[in-house]
């Protein structure tokens, strides 16, 4: 009886081990945004259910989900290799989903292999609420339970461009710090310049008025910056009342700031909002807490644990933290802005803003909303203009999805510029071909500004008067000198083009597929011959000069014009100039740099400590990253530019090598490229989840330790080092042979996995 008993248990054990439980799919999307049933009320969260709250529009707020065929994205546990199918089921009420019921659309078994799905249900009508839930099969065709249900608000089409977008949040925030400077004074620190306002809760013996100041600098211990106009500093006088009463600080809007552009007005149901980050309160007769004032900060919705980097250089570290807040800091409008002086959106800003956001936080409306706004409202800069075709790119790439890519097609292909092609096939602004007829095309206004038209960036600022130790030329680039044919403009020419190619062959547009294929030829061989050396192999900067930037050269490195033969040379050209160029350029002189493997001098830059750098940032004071390097470059920067955060993508695409190789994640690589860290550890968000990779390095042993999220697949590159040439994958010996310096493990499924070389 006992054998039985031991034989039956065994049995039942045997089974259960054997008998992997699939766990639902979670993180719904539906047209790229999360907690679409979330409802608040002046940017705070309530606890409202959202078919409740969406006729009281006044008070409360939600997402708005405009397209009638929505897109809807899941994510599924590392357990589940490949999704083989997918059921979605769509309801009136969550009544009848709960019950298994899709009034709406029931998909029944689709078998796809994607997490990603566009409705095809009965119409959806403007104005209702509507729920949602998905289940998989994998790869062995298990199915997963359903989803938790996920509610939805399809709003009625409006006058913006209509992409699904959150409200801004908002978040309560008590000081860091109060000091009380003397009888008649309080300081106080938030620890972090946010945009937000201020919230009062006085107790005052008597009726009085006090003095208010809020600013993002110090002059000096406890007395705020109020020199400098971009550097925030306001000062409000309030009538304080005799008792206990709450005050709510209205800022007043700033009338000075750029009109050119319309700016990004705040909505009502959060009002102005100002950056600050100290605030001194003078004549106040009662006593201060950290209860007796609050900021309210406002933001686009942000998980502040999606990512996480730390490694063995603390510097990098502090860069890290000052660039991924300041995504979050910045986002106050709901669109990628140019700080607070002029709250306009630029194409510049939107690409790094994007690239940064993608790496920290998995959000994408944000992007697309930038990016719908940038085509219709153009900035000056020539090579701006073909930064949307680059935008584009990114967001199919990150998202998997194609829709902005078929809704914007024909107006990318304007943002190309190729009217102004001459006949050598290289585009110039100055050659007389900016006719009124094509400013038009790419939605200039009729009167822009004095010098109307396109202009050849190449950086920015153009001039500052200082030049100091770390730089030899005025101006941020580098010496560059412009002719009409700018080498600059026409490496980002030809790699919209290269990305314009991509994107036909995307859309199924064979003809225009072809023609594009065929333009990037004929630009690239023209390139070489007008603005290649053959004396020096370096990039001129123009086709009537022989001066050499680094500008010219970073970004025909970065683009794929460099000839194969002269990178060596134009990478030790780069590493002479060390870092002359703006916080924007350095994006670019950064990928450069990772894709050529010189992540040992990439590093230097990213932690290096000089006036040109990120941590002089930080050393100033700033805790979101600035306009420029320091106010001697530009003495009318702002202390709030998100174009200045390129290490939060630079970190998580180049430096620990995470990037997607096909759309939407479905694989990617991760590339370690660490240069002299001996460990770094990051998470990175994903459409399809979150990634892990951690490595630590040693005299005995290196280890690498990566997590894939489920239904990927990943291609892991392992440094080879000839004094630890065994390679020990998931515990078993490796015969994989080195291949440019890396072990390459291809096709790695979903899961952890460790990967050590001894």
């Amino acid at each position: 009886m006992k054998l039985v008993l031991i034989t039956v248990l065994f049995t039942i054990l045997s089974i259960s081990a054997n008998c992997q439980v699939l766990l639902a799919p979670n993180h719904l999307r539906c047209d790229f945004l999360l907690h679409t049933g979330n409802v608040s009320s002046r940017g705070l969260q309530v606890n409202k259910p959202i078919f409740a709250a969406i006729n009281q529009k006044d008070q409360y707020q939600s997402a708005k989900i405009y397209g009638t065929r929505p897109v809807f994205n899941w994510e599924v546990d590392t357990s589940i290799k490949k999704v083989k199918a997918w059921r979605i089921l769509v309801a009136s009420s969550s009544w009848l989903l709960d019950r298994d019921k899709g009034d709406y659309w029931d998909s029944k078994k689709i078998k796809s292999t994607d997490t990603r799905a566009v409705y095809d249900g009965k119409a959806l009508i403007p104005g209702k609420v509507y729920y949602w839930k998905v289940a998989v099969w994998n790869d062995e065709d298990a199915i997963t339970p359903f989803s938790d249900n996920t509610a939805f608000f399809l709003s009625a089409k409006d006058s913006s461009n209509n992409i699904s977008h959150y409200p801004l949040s908002a978040t309560i925030q008590t000081p860091a710090t109060i000091f009380k400077k003397d009888d008649n004074t309080d300081f106080l620190d938030f620890g972090k310049d946010g945009f937000g306002q201020l919230q009062l809760h006085l107790s005052s013996p008597v009726n009085d008025s006090i003095w208010i100041e809020a600013g993002e600098a110090l002059k000096s211990n406890y007395e705020l910056l109020n020199t400098n106009g971009n550097i925030r500093y306001i000062k409000i006088g309030l009538l304080v009342k005799k008792g206990t009463h709450d005050y709510l600080i209205h800022w007043p809007p700033n009338e000075k700031r750029n009109h050119r552009n319309s700016p990004i007005l705040m909505p009502a149901y959060i009002g102005e909002v100002f950056p600050f980050r100290y605030v001194r309160i003078t004549n106040y007769k009662g006593k201060l807490n950290k209860e007796s004032i609050h900021r309210k900060m406002v933001f686009y919705p942000f998980d502040d644990h999606a990512s996480h980097f730390i490694s063995s250089d603390s510097v990098l570290n502090k860069v890290w933290d000052l660039c991924k807040y300041s995504e979050k800091a910045t986002s106050f409008t709901g669109y990628y802005v140019d700080g607070d002086r002029e709250r306009v959106p630029y194409e510049a800003d939107a690409l790094i803003n994007q690239l940064s956001h993608y790496s920290v936080d998995p959000e994408y409306s944000m992007a697309r909303r930038s990016m719908a706004y940038v085509i219709y409202n153009p900035t000056w800069p020539t090579e701006w203009s073909l930064q949307n075709i680059m935008l584009a790119w990114n967001d199919y790439m990150y998202t998997g999805d194609d829709s902005f890519l078929k809704k914007y097609y024909t107006e990318l292909q304007k943002k190309l510029l190729m009217p102004l092609a001459g006949n050598n096939e290289l585009i110039s602004t100055t050659t007389g071909k900016q006719t009124p007829e094509f400013l038009k095309s790419i939605h200039f206004p009729e009167k822009f500004d004095d010098k109307s038209g396109l202009r050849d960036n190449v950086d920015w600022p153009h001039g500052s008067h200082y030049i100091g130790n770390e730089k030899e030329y005025d101006g941020e680039q580098d010496g560059f000198v412009f002719n009409d044919y700018n080498a600059v403009v026409n490496a980002y020419y030809y790699r919209a083009l290269v990305l314009m190619q991509k994107i036909a062959t995307v859309l199924q547009k064979k003809g225009d597929a072809k023609f594009y294929e065929e333009k990037e030829k004929e630009v690239y061989h023209s390139f070489q011959n007008i603005f290649l050396n053959p004396a020096t192999g370096l990039i001129k900067d123009g086709d009537s000069t022989n001066h050499t930037s680094l500008h010219a050269n970073m970004f025909a490195l970065a683009f794929g014009l460099v000839p194969k033969n002269n990178i060596e040379k134009v990478v030790n050209f780069i590493k002479t100039r060390k870092m002359a160029c703006s916080v924007y350029g350095a994006q670019f002189l950064l990928d450069a740099l990772y894709d050529n493997d010189e992540d040992d001098y990439a590093l230097t830059l990213l932690d290096a400590t000089t006036q040109r750098s990120w941590y002089n940032m930080i050393r100033s004071g700033s805790t979101i990253t600035m306009e420029a390097w320091d106010k001697v470059y530009k003495p009318n920067l702002d202390w709030n530019h998100a174009w200045g955060a390129a290490p939060a993508n630079i970190i998580v695409r180049k430096l620990m090598g995470v990037e997607p190789l096909t759309p939407g994640f479905d694989t990617f690589q991760v590339k370690p490229e660490l240069g002299n860290l001996s460990f770094a550890e990051l998470k990175t968000p994903t459409i399809k989840g979150a990634i892990s990779v951690s490595c630590k390095k040693s005299e005995l042993m290196d280890a690498m330790k990566v997590t894939i999220p489920g239904d990927t697949r990943a291609n892991i590159y392992v440094a080879f080092d000839s004094k630890k040439p065994d390679l020990i994958i998931d515990g078993q010996k490796s015969n994989l042979i080195p291949k440019d310096g890396f072990f390459i493990i291809k096709n790695v499924p979903a899961g952890k996995h460790v990967l050590i070389t001894k």
